[in-house]
Formats: C-alpha cells, structure tokens, sequence
C-alpha cells in the first residue's frame, strides 16, 4: 500500500510539472508583440472559429432584418 501511495505521488508530481511547462510557453505566445488581437494568437484554429463566429452572426443579423422588413410589410388581400 505504501509503493502504491509512493507511485500515486511520482505519477501526479510528473503531470504537474508538464502543465506547468505548456502554461509558461503559452504566456510567452500570448504576450509576444507581433501585432495579432489576442483572439487570433492561437493560430489557425482560432481564426476559423473567429471567421465562423463572425458569418454566423452576420448571417443571423440579415436574417432578423429580412424578416422584420417582411412582417412590417402589410399582407395583400385574396
């Protein structure tokens, strides 16, 4: 029981030393001047989401537009 314990600690200790590791090299990438906002410094997965995001909601806005204009349009009688 006491090696298990032992093992248990060596494994989480090891874990923990590789966050730590992949948390400063993403600081160093965050906080390096090369003129990208922060949203897009992740690299090509963060602007197909920022690009994906940005159409959905320009495509939701016309799509609210139309169908204002649409309802505020009276309707011809039959």
């Amino acid at each position: 029981q006491a090696l298990r314990q032992i093992s248990q600690r060596t494994i989480s200790t090891a874990s923990r030393r590789q966050v730590e590791n992949k948390i400063s090299e993403n600081q160093k990438l965050f906080q390096e001047d090369n003129g990208l906002p922060v949203y897009l410094k992740g690299g090509a997965k963060d602007s197909l989401l920022y690009r994906t995001t940005a159409g959905l909601t320009m495509f939701g806005t016309m799509y609210a537009v139309y169908y204002l204009l649409v309802s505020s349009m009276p309707k011809k009688p039959n």
